[in-house]
């Protein structure tokens, strides 16, 4: 049968059904079955008419930026997932949440300790999803940073000046393009690129270790800095 379309009232009650024993369209964690379904949605199921739906809603939208990265199918229809049995018993208006009917059964022939394990299933391996998320290794914060180190006049020997900044090697920096930039009385100063990590490099120390080279750096600035 699978979903039907999510703005009738038809489609709505199918969603509400199906979600009222899931967590996610197939399987124990998000896919790109989720990203499909939820991207069908026009808007936010009622929260009192089609509760499980909603909270599904809700929760799938936590992913959204995610989405690209999800496995699965993504060019599947939301149509060919949902329920394969076509005598669901749903009202196409929805039945109200408090009404109570102690003959009606729509889990099937389940008990309450079957139920149990399949809950206890489906959030054990949602847990290991959500473990194995955070352990996935995040990329180094980096800048990119424009210096400035000015000579002290202009019979430094500015290929030596660079030279010596360059020497200067540290696990997380890379050194990038340079110019010699007029200041006047033809004097120049060097303007140097570099790309550092953030948790391992100090701009400020390596200022002041450029400036150890007194017998050519007067001073250091950071002329630009963009994070990466």
């Amino acid at each position: 049968m699978g979903f039907a379309d999510f703005s009738s009232d038809a489609g709505l009650a199918i969603a509400n059904f199906y979600f009222s024993t899931r967590s996610y369209v197939v399987g124990y964690g998000p896919t790109q079955a989720d990203a499909v379904t939820y991207k069908a949605f026009q808007s936010a199921p009622d929260a009192v008419q089609y509760p499980h739906a909603a909270r599904w809603y809700k929760h799938v939208a936590s992913f959204e930026p995610e989405f690209s990265t999800l496995p699965g199918d993504a060019s599947k229809p939301y149509t060919e997932y949902g329920p394969e049995n076509a005598d669901i018993p749903v009202n196409t208006k929805a039945a109200p949440a408090a009404e109570d009917d102690d003959d009606m059964d729509l889990f099937g022939s389940e008990s309450e300790e079957e139920d149990a394990e399949v809950v206890a299933e489906r959030e054990r391996r949602l847990a290991e999803y959500k473990k194995k998320k955070e352990a996935k290794p995040k990329p180094a914060a980096k800048s990119v940073v424009t210096l400035e180190v000015k000579p002290w006049d202009d019979e430094t020997n500015m290929e030596e000046l660079e030279a010596n900044v360059r020497a200067i090697t540290k696990d997380g920096l890379v050194w990038g393009a340079s110019k010699l930039v007029a200041v006047g009385f033809g004097i120049k100063k060097l303007q140097i690129n570099l790309v550092c990590e953030d948790e391992k490099i100090s701009i400020s120390d390596l200022q002041e270790e450029i400036e150890e080279d007194e017998d050519h750096v007067q001073s250091t600035d950071v002329a630009a800095m963009q994070k990466l």
